[in-house]
């Protein structure tokens, strides 16, 4: 998700101050990576830029804050970024796989890393447990498809692992 389209969408439902659209970005979408406020301001500084937003500043006791608002052209960013589905892209290339052809071309213990990295999938899937039981259905709903990833990747490092000599093999004769 692009911090610019979140921040437009929240923009969508009512104006807000900056840290409005903190707080609430932090609420839905934040989970454990809060957004910093500086990112926050820039980001709308570069959307009025565009000509996505307007801020009206508002006086009052301390300094002036503004409101911002969404403009016809933000609403139709918006409008076309949520009618657009998200790439179903295949990873073909990850962290996970080079570590292991590196571990292969530097003969390091390629199977090591591999156990090592199920282990703490392992462990991120019982974490992910524990949140889908006592957090509300937002929590559960984004535990589920962390899980459904892990469980891709344990899947892959499983295949992977089977075919281990293999790719050694592959990767020493190049």
């Amino acid at each position: 998700m692009t911090v610019p389209l979140a921040l437009l969408g929240l923009l969508e439902r009512e104006p807000s101050h900056g840290y409005d659209l903190k707080r609430d970005y932090d609420a839905f979408f934040g989970r454990g990576r809060p957004l910093p406020f500086g990112q926050v301001y820039s980001t709308l500084g570069r959307l009025a830029r565009d000509g996505k937003v307007t801020g009206q500043s508002e006086p009052g006791d301390g300094p002036d804050r503004k409101r911002y608002a969404i403009t016809p052209l933000g609403r139709q960013e918006v409008g076309t970024w949520l009618a657009e589905p998200v790439a179903a892209e295949p990873y073909l290339q990850t962290v996970l796989f080079t570590k292991v052809v590196l571990a292969l071309m530097l003969g390091r213990d390629a199977a090591g890393y591999l156990d090592a990295q199920r282990a703490t999938h392992m462990r991120r899937m019982r974490e992910l447990t524990e949140v889908r039981r006592g957090g509300s259905l937002t929590d559960a709903l984004l535990a589920d498809h962390a899980m459904f990833h892990l469980e891709a990747d344990l899947r892959w490092i499983d295949v992977t692992q089977a075919r281990l000599g293999a790719l050694a093999e592959m990767v020493r004769a190049s």
